[in-house]
């Protein structure tokens, strides 16, 4: 089945050359397939309510109420979304006893207000921690690319990506903390964007990180990104217009981001700037040593452990041999950050950000490869010291964006039948529409024909 997109679906909406109802279908037949991917990429889907959506939304198009661009059109939500009288269970088996909750996230009900029709609640890292994407309590959803190769899809919005690629929903909406939305993005040859953070509520989503959660979507173009973006953020549903690329100013970093690339990537990456620059963009390198900065001020964990810790400690005190043990070992070390820690931690942060700030402000964006490698086998991860590596590479690069708390999108660069490669642009704090209208000239740019 190809690829669908919001505004080309939407367009068939209007021009009654397909329904609701009919997408829904085929979106749950591609659920349903046991030879598919659906019982690993869903840990809950829909169908009764899903079909009940489309239907009505066919109803109301019919009598001329059409509630936005994604008004009939099916969409995934991440397993840690609340959804009125579940129980929220973020990939895990030790939040199964916990009260349903008692209304929609907010990111939730303003969907369900758009029209959009929720198809089901995709697999995700248990706590959304890891960007590897392995899940051992619901299963790991394969990457779209080497299928039998059985390779990651990349987290912790694993599920997320599967249910694009694999035409079980239009878009899909995950969270990004350390990179969550825009690495299985890339990984799988999708389009993911992460907000600046304080843009799209939290409300009605069980946390990782106070400090660095973002929400944002996955899909197959950025148009579509920019929809799904604006809805939950309250926003007109449009899709701003393209900035030309000629005579824009981009930022190469000269180290840390462009590190020890796997070759693949770094020759992906190589040939998506030289597009870029024959497509009149001016790519300057930029020293960029603050970055170096990040490996010292995480190395208790950051943000990232202390406030699971703090969320999680009580199951960790009375179930952790339920918790999946890779994930539990990068919780607990927030036990070791102390009160000091923390308030260091906060003020370096804000030193970095300012100083990040004024040195990419003559910038139109930071240009670097989204992750660092390509997906590996779930098999070459048995051992506990290469997932470990390999978690850490994969959450490099975009771990940055949240640290700085800047929005940032990925777009596929490599060639067609290759393995995925994303390229990153990270724009400025609260700069985010202006940071779309440059990555669709980006994505026109970097367009495979």
């Amino acid at each position: 089945m190809p690829a669908r997109r919001i505004i080309e679906t939407a367009q068939a909406l209007a021009q009654r050359t397909i329904t609701s109802a009919r997408l829904v279908e085929e979106a749950l037949e591609r659920a349903d397939d046991p030879a598919g991917e659906g019982a690993r990429v869903f840990t809950r889907v829909y169908r009764e309510s899903a079909r009940i959506q489309a239907a009505a939304s066919d109803h109301l198009r019919g009598v001329g109420i059409v509630a936005s661009p994604l008004h009939g059109i099916p969409i995934s939500i991440k397993d840690l979304f609340d959804v009125a009288g579940e129980t929220t269970t973020a990939g895990s088996m030790v939040l199964k006893g916990r009260a349903p909750a008692v209304r929609d996230a907010a990111i939730v009900r303003r969907l369900r207000a758009a029209g959009a029709v929720i198809v089901g609640k995709t697999n995700m890292t248990e706590f959304a921690y890891s960007g590897v994407g392995l899940n051992p309590h619901y299963g790991t959803p394969r990457n779209c690319w080497d299928r039998p190769g059985a390779r990651i899809p990349g987290g912790s919005s694993s599920g997320a990506a599967i249910s694009v690629t694999d035409a079980m929903a239009v878009a899909a909406i995950g969270t990004d903390t350390g990179g969550s939305v825009r690495i299985p993005a890339a990984l799988n040859g999708l389009t993911g964007f992460k907000p600046t953070q304080r843009r799209v509520p939290l409300d009605g989503a069980f946390p990782l990180s106070a400090s660095l959660d973002s929400i944002g979507p996955l899909a197959n173009s950025l148009a579509c990104c920019a929809i799904a973006d604006v809805v939950m953020a309250g926003e007109e549903p449009a899709v701003p217009a393209p900035i030309p690329l000629r005579g824009l100013r981009f930022a190469l970093p000269k180290h840390y981001v462009v590190d020890d690339l796997e070759l693949a990537v770094a020759r992906c990456f190589e040939s998506a700037l030289r597009r870029l620059s024959d497509a009149g963009a001016h790519i300057v390198d930029l020293p960029f040593a603050e970055l170096e900065e990040l490996p010292s001020l995480n190395a208790k964990g950051g943000f990232s452990a202390a406030e699971s810790y703090a969320k999680l400690r009580k199951f960790i005190a009375t179930e952790s041999e339920r918790i999946d043990p890779r994930v539990l070992t990068r919780i607990v070390r927030g036990a070791e950050i102390s009160g000091p820690d923390y308030v260091d931690l906060v003020a370096a942060r804000a030193s970095l950000i300012a100083r990040a700030a004024e040195l990419t402000a003559p910038f139109d964006a930071v240009l670097m490869p989204t992750v660092a490698l390509t997906a590996p086998a779930i098999s070459a991860l048995a051992a506990d010291e290469d997932y470990a590596r390999t978690n850490l590479a994969i959450l490099r690069n975009p771990s940055v964006v949240n640290f700085l708390d800047r929005c940032a999108l990925t777009l596929p660069c490599h060639e067609p039948g290759e393995a995925p490669v994303g390229l990153s642009l990270m724009g400025e704090h609260l700069g985010d529409r202006r940071l779309i209208s440059i990555g669709l000239s980006c994505e026109a740019a970097l367009r495979r024909e």
